[in-house]
């Protein structure tokens, strides 16, 4: 948490003082420079903050860097105002087009994490594949679904019970949902319930057992988790039933 704290803070103090250090080392040539030029070297700054921070971090950039220029490169110089057509103009295209980049830069890091985090829920499911055709323990299979799921889904701890149905606990849906009683639970909002929550496994549509989730407090599984975590019971359910029932295999 606090490594992701400071590196928010850091890209917006770059969005705030980015533009503002650019506009500080052109300023000498000010009487030189197009103000076009100058807003198309704002822009790189704004992408380059877009690319590294948050989306906060990209419009804060580009609200600084529009802000900036008109203080100090159009008429009347270091002041609030922009006199000129043209440059009021050019001012909101950088703004809009500051704004567009920050909102695509964002777009494309959320893409990126998305792909590498389908990589590695195909990667669980795949090695739970593979040790399910591999062994022939059952209790192999669930020792691993059971470490998948401590990871996948961030808990403290997690435990399996074997053909147990005792209580009422809060339970993971095979659609990635979960309900308490019989009320929907927000978990995209809200992650877990703060106490154990059940995971069932069937085989061949029969109740074999439980997974028992221990959340931990804070963390909030995405539904995408939820519905691999999933997956992974159902695969082992699928393997002790074959064990118990070689015949099914056939």
């Amino acid at each position: 948490m606090r490594r992701y704290v400071t590196r928010g803070t850091v890209s917006l103090l770059a969005a705030v003082l980015g533009p503002l250090a650019l506009c500080a080392v052109l300023l000498p040539f000010r009487d030189g420079l197009a103000n076009t030029d100058v807003a198309l070297l704002l822009v790189v700054v704004v992408v380059a903050v877009a690319a590294l921070g948050r989306r906060l971090a990209g419009a804060v950039a580009a609200v600084s860097a529009a802000v900036w220029f008109g203080f100090f490169f159009t008429p009347p110089y270091e002041r609030f105002t922009i006199s000129k057509s043209s440059d009021l103009t050019t001012a909101v295209l950088l703004l809009a087009v500051g704004l567009a980049v920050s909102q695509l830069a964002a777009h494309a890091r959320r893409m990126r994490v998305i792909a590498i985090t389908d990589a590695d829920y195909l990667a669980r499911i795949h090695d739970t594949a593979v040790l399910a055709r591999s062994t022939n323990s059952a209790i192999a299979v669930v020792d691993q679904v059971r470490e998948q799921l401590i990871d996948l889904l961030r808990l403290r701890n997690c435990r399996f019970e074997y053909g147990s149905l005792i209580g009422h606990p809060p339970r993971l849906e095979h659609d990635g949902s979960v309900v308490v009683g019989r009320r929907p639970w927000d978990a995209d909002r809200l992650g877990f319930p703060e106490q154990d929550v059940e995971l069932r496994m069937f085989g061949n549509g029969k109740y074999i057992g439980r997974f028992m989730l221990e959340p931990t407090p804070g963390a909030v599984p995405s539904r995408q988790a939820r519905l691999v975590a999933v997956t992974l019971a159902d695969q082992a359910g699928a393997v002790l039933d074959s064990l118990q029932h070689p015949a099914n295999t056939a």
